[in-house]
């Protein structure tokens, strides 16, 4: 049996293979931020086509948090129906489904709402300059994830993906780029972290000790004077006895600069992670060959792999994968006859 296609059990969630489709913003949602018929095909077509973990986008967790305003919300609990109908059917055809919880911060987009950040520096000149982020409003933002926990509980999701990379507001408090206060919030990188660790202690509140429970971060920032991945591990180490289980790693996004793309690009840093914490880690980064996703798992260069554009192009890149590999898996009977 292809590594691929070996089970792997964290907590109570057991994935029957070892890929994921991570989160990736649709813009797909109307401006109340509800899940609409578009992300209820599109995580159901992944699903069927037997992607072993499925994580559903960016879902903010208060309006100004989305990054643009036809991003999913999870503010509200009316929003939870349309949540639990995606997760319900994702549970049909045997994937396990997660929810990436996020807040945009100073990348957000809607521009008819202040945006907030732990420092008062705009991303570009094409957005606007954010309001430093008081105390009350730090407060307020982890209560309003610990809420969206509930609502992720009350849905039927798996896992939970807290969302500390691509620049976004938890990252903006852990890179030394973007966080600039001079409070028990900024400064040396216990401070730095101090929003992620409240932020976990809070869902965990609400986030059952047995469920899961991952982070996804930017191990490098690719600017000098920023964080890289020795630094990253540093900080999950930090904070994983709050209850993280796994962490998702990706890199860049915190600040506007060149970055040096190819397949595989972000494996390395995903060591690093893996090595420095113990923890399970999934890994990627413009990945699409079935033979490259198992040299890495082979070698334990990651316990799980994340394919992202490759399965927005093949939402059955799972089945072509069997047969690239020659390995005998079970396909929906409707599909049967494409692969006699």
């Amino acid at each position: 049996m292809a590594r691929i296609f070996e089970n792997l059990t964290i907590k109570d969630m057991t994935v029957k293979n070892r890929i994921v489709m991570p989160p990736m913003c649709m813009y797909s949602a109307e401006k109340d931020g509800y899940a609409k018929g578009f992300h209820l095909a599109h995580y159901t077509a992944r699903a069927i086509g037997g992607v072993g973990l499925i994580i559903l986008e960016a879902t903010a967790v208060e309006p100004e948090g989305r990054i643009s305003d036809r991003d999913l919300g999870i503010w509200e609990d009316e929003q939870v129906t349309g949540l639990k109908e995606i997760v319900d059917s994702g549970h049909q055809y045997g994937s396990k489904m997660g929810i990436q919880l996020g807040h945009a911060g100073r990348k957000s987009t809607v521009d008819y709402m202040d945006s907030y950040a732990p420092s008062a520096i705009a991303f570009s000149d094409k957005l606007q300059t954010p309001k430093e982020m008081t105390i009350e409003d730090i407060k307020r933002v982890v209560k309003q994830f610990g809420k969206a926990a509930k609502r992720a509980r009350q849905a039927g999701f798996d896992l939970i993906e807290i969302h500390g990379a691509h620049g976004y507001l938890i990252n903006e408090f852990l890179s030394p780029l973007t966080n600039h206060r001079e409070d028990e919030y900024g400064g040396e990188v216990g401070n730095r972290a101090r929003l992620l660790k409240e932020i976990i202690q809070e869902v965990r509140k609400e986030w059952p000790e047995k469920k899961p429970l991952q982070v996804r971060v930017s191990a490098v920032e690719y600017e000098e004077g920023g964080n890289e991945a020795l630094d990253l591990a540093g900080i999950i180490n930090s904070v994983k006895e709050e209850g993280v289980d796994m962490v998702n790693v990706s890199t860049g996004g915190v600040v506007l600069t060149e970055m040096d793309v190819y397949p595989g690009y972000q494996i390395k840093h995903g060591e690093v992670i893996k090595d420095k914490t113990g923890l399970v880690t999934a890994v990627g980064g413009l990945i699409q060959d079935p033979s490259m996703v198992e040299e890495i798992l082979n070698n334990q260069r990651g316990d799980m792999v994340y394919l992202g554009r490759a399965l927005l192009r093949d939402p059955h890149w799972v089945y072509q994968a069997a047969e690239t590999l020659q390995v005998p898996i079970a396909f929906p009977f409707q599909y049967e006859r494409a692969y006699r």
